[in-house]
């Protein structure tokens, strides 16, 4: 088949913050699973700060997948206060992780404390490093996102 004799829909090019908005929401599909996975199969139990992450990284799914059909622009405005949320909780679990947040403003008084590893790879790979990746990803390539789309 030649170039002429494509179907239609082979031939339109895709917007670039389309591509963009696709790879955020690949990264929070995968986080997500990753979650679930982390906590059903490996039985991980979530603490309270895992538990707001979740918060701010399942809706994501949602968020950036209507985002996408048709293209909507405007997905950044919905879907970046949930990724920079996420990652300041993320931020924060992890420098209480560090021992870097006084022993006074533990926010996990009851269950599995927030300070807990439960796992470690690569010697510095932790859950929280993880989200913070994530969010941090999620949230620059909605940045560029709206940055290309504001040209």
């Amino acid at each position: 088949m030649n170039p002429s004799e494509r179907p239609d829909f082979l031939s339109k090019k895709v917007p670039v913050g389309w591509t963009l908005t696709f790879g955020a929401w690949l990264i929070a599909s995968v986080s997500t699973l990753g979650s679930l996975f982390f906590g059903e199969v490996m039985s991980y139990t979530p603490c309270v700060l895992c538990w707001y992450q979740r918060i701010a990284m399942f809706p994501l799914v949602f968020v950036l997948v209507a985002g996408l059909f048709p293209f909507d622009q405007r997905v950044v405005r919905y879907a970046l206060p949930l990724a920079a949320a996420g990652w300041g909780l993320a931020l924060f679990h992890l420098a209480l992780i560090a021992g870097w947040v006084p022993q006074a403003i533990k926010p996990c008084q009851q269950g599995v404390p927030c300070s807990d590893v439960q796992a470690v790879w690569f010697g510095f790979v932790t859950i929280p490093f993880l989200s913070v990746v994530s969010f941090s990803l999620i949230a620059v390539l909605l940045l560029v996102t709206h940055l290309k789309g504001s040209k």
